[in-house]
C-alpha cells in the first residue's frame, strides 16, 4: 500500500492533549494504516489512552526532540508520514484534504500543512501566527528532523525534490493556560539558551541581545505585523513571547559568564 499513512508523535505526560489528537487522526479514513507513539517516562495515562487507541507504542528514553521524532519515524511503516505533536488537532477539513490527496498520485514527496495557533482558547490570526506553515506530511524516506535539543524542524532531503502545501489547518492547542505558557517559556529558553552557549557568542552580545531582541520582537510581530488584532490574547502572547527571548539570551549570558569564570 504505497499511499498508506503512519501517524506518529513523541509524548511525555500528554493525557490531558492526546484523546483530542488521536479523535482526529481518527478522521483521517481508510488511509491511517498506523499510529506511532514514542513515549519518554510518562507517569500519567498517555501510555493506556495511546494503547486503547490502537496505537503501537514505543517507550524511550529522552534524546532531545529532534532524535525523538526521527525514532518516531524509523518505527514507521506506512507509505506516507503525518508527523503530529501531541497538542495538534486534524482539523476535518485537512482530515478530507490528506485523503483525496493519498488516494491518488500526490504530485509532490512531502507537504507543508498550515497551522493555526491557540492562545488561552483563543486562534491567532495574525502576528505571525498564521498560517505558520509546518511540513508534517511526506513520503517515507524524503524528510528527517534536525536533530536539534530545541525548535526542531523537519527537513527535506535533497532526493524529495519541491514541496507542496495543503490548504486547511492543523489546529495547534498549544498554551489553554497562563500557568502552562510560563512552564514551557523556562523549560524552552533553558534549552535554547544552552543551543546559544555552544555556539561561543560573547557575553556581550548575548547581553546586548537580551535587552534590544525582546523589544524588537514585540514591535515587529504586534504592530508591524498585526498582532494587535488578535486581542487581549494577542496582546499577552506578544508580550510573553519577547519575555521568552529575553530570558534566552540572558540564560545563556549567566552560561557563558560561568564558562569564562
Amino acid at each position: 500500500m504505497p499511499n498508506s499513512l503512519s501517524v506518529v508523535l513523541i509524548a511525555l505526560n500528554e493525557a490531558a492533549n492526546l484523546p483530542r489528537t488521536l479523535a482526529g487522526v481518527a478522521l483521517i479514513s481508510g488511509i491511517a494504516q498506523e499510529i506511532v507513539v514514542v513515549d519518554s517516562g510518562s507517569t500519567d495515562a498517555t501510555v493506556e489512552i495511546a494503547r486503547q487507541a490502537g496505537a503501537r507504542v514505543f517507550e524511550e528514553t529522552w534524546k532531545g526532540f529532534g532524535a525523538q521524532k526521527n525514532s518516531a519515524i524509523d518505527h514507521a511503516t506506512g507509505g506516507w508520514i503525518l508527523s503530529l505533536d501531541a497538542d495538534e488537532e486534524v482539523s476535518p477539513e485537512l482530515a478530507l484534504e490528506i485523503q483525496s490527496l493519498l488516494a491518488g498520485e500526490p504530485k509532490f514527496a512531502a507537504y507543508e500543512i498550515p497551522r493555526l495557533n491557540h492562545f488561552l482558547g483563543r486562534p491567532l490570526s495574525h502576528g505571525g501566527y498564521w498560517p505558520d506553515p509546518k511540513l508534517r506530511l511526506f513520503r517515507r524516506g524524503a524528510a528527517r528532523f534536525e536533530e536539534r535539543a530545541v525548535h526542531e524542524t523537519l527537513q527535506p532531503l535533497e532526493t524529495a525534490g519541491p514541496v507542496g502545501r495543503l490548504k486547511n489547518p492543523l489546529l495547534h492547542r498549544c498554551y489553554p493556560t497562563l500557568e502552562e505558557y510560563i512552564e514551557h517559556m523556562n523549560r524552552y529558553s533553558t534549552l535554547a539558551a544552552r543551543m546559544l552557549a555552544a555556539e561561543g557568542r560573547g557575553q556581550g552580545s548575548l547581553v546586548w541581545n537580551a535587552v534590544v531582541n525582546p523589544m524588537a520582537t514585540f514591535v515587529y510581530n504586534y504592530i508591524f505585523r498585526l498582532g494587535f488584532l488578535d486581542g487581549r490574547e494577542g496582546l499577552l502572547q506578544h508580550l510573553n513571547h519577547s519575555v521568552y527571548v529575553h530570558w534566552k539570551f540572558a540564560k545563556a549570558w549567566r552560561i557563558a559568564r560561568r564558562k569564562s569564570s
